[in-house]
């Protein structure tokens, strides 16, 4: 567990510390700034509530929002009650952590009106690993109601944590219960990890590649500076520039005028998920240091402005985006493994089966890979194509954010393997040729060669893969672009 300390102030979270708190463990505290600002915002809602109808805390919800409650403390428990109905498989500790420090985050922005005290509260069930039980199925992208409100439900001791704990109660006030649920926190949450685990797995991408352009004997022209700079998009610039600086001091003699896709167009497929991924952890970052209430509380202003800030369109849309543009890097990466299983390519035999022996080699890698693409390209199918009416039709409208977050994550635990299965059929190549590597590539060569077995016999390879997939994190800190 990490003893690494982060000061929630509701401005300074990223991708980063939300995976470090939500996987790692590290501790957080909550500055006092940050109490002061939900302090304010505390103070102004009760005040303007007093005078005018608030939506949540006066009048009921959806199509209630003209219905006039007298009775706060009634209302607020039962708005906790029903929204709590989330049905499916639980989530997983590490995005119901991800959740809670982005809610926590929020809070602090001093947007929602919540009484300050919950801060307290949810970072003591953070530093806790307190988890409330929270069903996967229950939010469309406009705000995470049901995630929101088991856990509510878990701080007020109605429910108890997962595993069976009953402790760490709060009392939360009731009239609070709205501007403590309308968040899309849990949504914002997983986002977050997925924008860090893309990110670390398009930067291994690049040295993997690496790896089978020296097992198939291939030339670096495709990224040479002058290429990039008369079509200078971004993420293709620096994808080229990182390969030529792993292959500096790399002798290569290329054994034909021009390379296959896999190859030669590298930069311009893969580039594109790079922008797409760097600009969904942009949205994200934003996002999740931001006051999305609904309503908000302006302290300043001394009012509350009723909005729509919690539908996170941005945030779909741009994930939608970013697994597009994974499955066409992971297709790639298939294409590339195609040219390591040819003598044509890598010089061996068929399948780099064991000299003797018309054996299997790694045929295996390839229908394993494309199982996983097959999945990569299902859940590649855009989020934000569908669209809910809810609420007797006052609510019309859904961007399925959730839904793509899910894909996402799902996703890229697929692109895992597509990679994995790249990088043992290019460094088993590359042993079987007798190849050394030198310079950036050789060290990525070395950290391979540590883990991955190195007999050639027809066996299973499972067991290669795991290792491979576990040593992607290493490998992406070569790829830094």
């Amino acid at each position: 567990m990490s003893q690494t300390a982060i000061a929630v102030n509701g401005s300074g979270l990223n991708c980063d510390v939300v995976t470090a708190v939500a996987r790692d463990g590290a501790f957080v505290t909550v500055t006092p700034q940050a109490v002061e600002n939900a302090r304010q915002a505390w103070e102004v809602v009760r005040e303007v509530a007093a005078r005018r109808p608030v939506y949540g805390r006066t009048t009921g919800v959806g199509a209630n929002r003209d219905v006039a409650i007298e009775d706060d403390d009634a209302h607020g428990l039962r708005l906790l009650r029903s929204h709590s109905g989330g049905a499916g498989p639980l989530m997983s500790a590490e995005n119901v952590r991800a959740m809670l420090v982005v809610r926590l985050n929020q809070i602090a922005a001093g947007g929602s009106g919540v009484d300050p005290d919950v801060l307290g509260a949810l970072a003591d069930v953070i530093n806790r690993w307190l988890i409330p039980p929270i069903p996967a199925y229950g939010a469309i992208g406009t705000g995470d109601l049901t995630a929101l409100a088991s856990t509510a439900l878990c701080l007020i001791g109605e429910r108890p944590w997962q595993g069976g704990a009953s402790t760490a109660r709060f009392p939360l006030r009731p009239a609070d219960a709205l501007a403590f649920i309308s968040s899309n926190a849990a949504t914002l949450g997983e986002s977050a990890l997925a924008c860090r685990d893309v990110l670390e797995l398009l930067r291994a991408s690049i040295p993997v590649t690496g790896l089978s352009l020296l097992a198939v004997q291939g030339s670096s022209e495709a990224y040479a500076a002058p290429v990039h700079e008369n079509c200078p998009h971004p993420g293709r610039r620096r994808v080229a520039d990182t390969m030529r600086g792993l292959l500096d001091g790399v002798e290569l003699v290329p054994s034909r005028i021009q390379d296959p896709y896999g190859y030669r167009a590298f930069p311009q497929v893969h580039g594109p998920a790079v922008d797409a991924a760097e600009n969904v952890e942009t949205i994200v970052t934003r996002e999740i240091n931001a006051s999305s209430e609904n309503p908000l509380v302006d302290v300043a202003g001394r009012t509350v402005w009723h909005n729509g800030s919690f539908h996170t369109a941005y945030v779909g849309l741009s994930l939608d985006a970013v697994r597009a543009a994974m499955f066409q890097t992971a297709a790639l990466s298939a294409a590339r493994l195609g040219t390591l299983v040819e003598p044509a390519f890598t010089g061996l035999a068929p399948f780099q089966a064991a000299p003797g022996e018309p054996g299997s080699g790694i045929m295996i890698l390839e229908y394993v890979a494309h199982s996983a693409i097959a999945d990569i390209r299902r859940l590649a199918t855009p989020s934000a194509l569908g669209n809910a009416v809810l609420s007797r039709g006052v609510e019309e409208h859904a961007g399925f954010s959730t839904q793509s977050a899910r894909a996402t994550t799902e996703a890229i635990g697929a692109y895992r393997i597509v990679l994995a299965c790249e990088l043992v059929a290019a460094v088993r190549a590359l042993r079987m040729q007798g190849s050394m590597p030198t310079g950036r590539l050789g060290e990525v060569f070395a950290s391979a060669t540590a883990v991955l077995d190195p007999q050639v016999e027809d066996r299973a390879l499972d067991g290669d893969i795991t290792a491979a997939t576990d040593l992607l994190p290493r490998i992406a800190a070569h790829g830094v672009y």
